[in-house]
């Protein structure tokens, strides 16, 4: 739609009937636009600014910014956002900062740009007040102020908070703070856009979104934002919201690590150690596991320590490889102490002292709660040091209480060739272990095993309540002795309420898989009327059964109750 066809347009409708007033063609031009008349909307919208009206005028502006009912026309977008402005409608002033901030239309004027984010952010516009404090920050289009920076951006954060708005589960603050973020964001700002990129990947102020995180973080990745780049590795090499590609990952791990950044030179050296991505090449992972452990990152301590003590990259030497391990063990990396303690023990890159290997064995034993896998054996090698009274007093009870620690972890230290088997409470603590593990995978008898454990103690400590759970897990896959065991406990009551109706239920279950004592116990239940309605009949079939099955009390029992039948009863049951 040209201009020219607005004003035939506009001269149509006049000859047509009275001029209707301004905020009438724009509430008209409102309701068009809300119905996608764009057509109509612009016209309503061109009537109303003509006479002034300052909302048109704005929404005017918008429509030819945008080329919505109207071919685009940035040109006349800033005529019509300057007729706005310059009666102090707050947000075409804070579009003409845009326009001159970014150049769209006009040539690009930072101090302009200032100026009119002025006058709309001390009208409160939040948007406005936020990127004036942006413009303050980095010194463009005014002298840089950190002060005045701090002064706009909590405005902005005040009108945020006391505006209407959406949202999130996180809380209006955060919220508040990622619609800020993304503003600078927008601006172009690296550091803005991984932030960005880190709240849609972790669902902070924003609904989570890894393919949005991966758009920022690309954005700031880059602008050479070394942690965004970093992170964009890490997201290639894990597939996440993108397909995987170890050879992407290489790239931007290789430039996040060649600013510096040690997580990525720590990740680079291990791509190159495996071969992942790129050629395996020892001398190469040494070097950048080396810059990520000058740096301090445990880790990478640990690993080239490990290089050391194998010659992998670089000449072997034992002295370096304790020294390395020594850096990481005193940051509490749980396998460097294990290591530590090890190379004491032995003597390899250190004097040999069992002193101090004990004691780093205990570091690595009592972080027995972090997350890596050899505390198992730092646990059992400490046990061993007390059974053998190297480095520390002999105790054997206390080398009992470590072995068993190592075996629940399944770490059972026969591979080694050693004497483990420190006493019966050991071993019967690595068959919990092994008990334990079938019967969490469903094992029937190993469900029956643990049940009877818990009951007994043995191996653990004696709990009758988990000793049913176990019973319970048996007896529901049929294994009858474990039923037979379920209607005891539920007729004395151990380890669950005393339940006469639910011992009949798992005895009638026991005796159906022909256990004797299930059959004579059912009988007796009968024969009391505990749980069922006393019947002399069922009980003397019961005895009877069990009797059969050769139950020795139930031979007289049976005996017992048949005098409680008439003669014809006994005969019929017999029969």
């Amino acid at each position: 739609m040209s201009k020219d066809w607005l004003e035939m347009q506009l001269a149509q409708e006049l000859q047509e009937g009275e001029q209707e007033d301004a905020w009438t063609q724009f509430s008209r031009g409102v309701q068009y636009a809300q119905k996608q008349d764009m057509n109509k909307a612009v016209a309503c919208y061109y009537k109303a600014a003509k006479q002034g009206l300052k909302e048109a005028q704005n929404n005017l502006a918008g429509m030819y910014a945008q080329g919505q009912g109207v071919t685009q026309d940035l040109n006349q977008a800033i005529v019509w956002y300057h007729k706005a402005a310059e009666q102090g409608y707050a947000h075409s002033q804070y579009n003409l900062g845009k326009i001159y901030r970014t150049g769209l239309g006009v040539a690009l004027d930072l101090a302009q740009a200032v100026v009119w984010y002025r006058k709309a952010a001390e009208q409160g516009h939040v948007e406005a007040q936020y990127n004036l404090s942006v413009m303050y920050k980095h010194g463009w289009g005014v002298a840089q102020d950190l002060i005045q920076a701090e002064h706009w951006s909590r405005k902005a954060a005040k009108e945020w908070d006391d505006e209407p708005g959406e949202i999130f589960e996180t809380g209006k603050g955060v919220a508040r703070d990622a619609l800020l973020c993304r503003m600078e964001a927008e601006q172009g700002d690296a550091e803005a856009q991984n932030k960005l990129a880190e709240m849609y990947a972790q669902g902070q102020g924003v609904t989570q979104d890894i393919n949005q995180a991966v758009v920022w973080y690309h954005k700031a990745a880059e602008q050479g934002h070394a942690h965004a780049q970093y992170n964009l590795g890490k997201i290639y090499g894990a597939g996440l919201g993108v397909a995987n590609n170890i050879a992407q990952a290489v790239i931007w791990c290789k430039k996040a690590a060649e600013q510096g950044h040690v997580e990525a030179q720590y990740s680079l050296g291990l791509m190159y150690e495996h071969g992942r991505g790129v050629p395996q090449d020892m001398g190469k992972a040494a070097t950048w596991i080396r810059m990520a452990a000058e740096k301090g990152l445990a880790w990478a301590q640990y690993d080239l320590g490990g290089m050391y003590a194998q010659g992998l990259g670089v000449t072997q030497d034992m002295v370096q490889a304790a020294a390395w391990c020594l850096k990481a063990a005193e940051q509490e990396c749980g396998m460097a102490q294990f290591n530590l303690g090890v190379m004491y023990a032995q003597g390899l890159g250190v004097a040999q002292n069992m002193t101090h290997a004990v004691a780093w064995y205990r570091k690595a034993a009592m972080d027995a709660f972090d997350e890596w896998d050899g505390e198992a054996e730092a646990q059992y090698n400490l046990g061993w040091m007390y059974a053998r009274g190297f480095g520390v007093e002999q105790d054997m009870p206390q080398a009992e209480f470590w072995c068993s620690k190592a075996a629940e972890r399944g770490y059972s230290g026969e591979a080694d060739g050693e004497p483990y088997n420190l006493s019966e409470r050991y071993n019967i603590a690595h068959a919990v272990l092994r008990c334990r593990k079938a019967a969490e995978q469903g094992n029937i008898e190993a469900q029956y095993n643990l049940g009877g454990r818990y009951r007994t103690g043995l191996g653990v400590t004696q709990d009758i309540t988990k000793a049913v759970v176990w019973y319970r897990k048996a007896g529901e896959q049929g294994h009858a002795i474990a039923q037979f065991n379920l209607g005891f406990m539920y007729r004395t009551g151990q380890g669950v309420e005393q339940d006469m109706a639910q011992a009949v239920v798992w005895y009638r279950k026991a005796a159906e898989n022909w256990v004797a004592g299930a059959q004579y116990n059912l009988g007796l239940m009968y024969h009391a009327g505990m749980g069922v309605e006393l019947d002399d009949k069922l009980a003397y079939v019961w005895c009877s059964v069990a009797a059969t099955n050769g139950h020795l009390d139930a031979i007289n029992k049976r005996e017992i109750f048949a005098k409680r039948l008439s003669g014809r009863e006994h005969t019929l049951l017999i029969f």
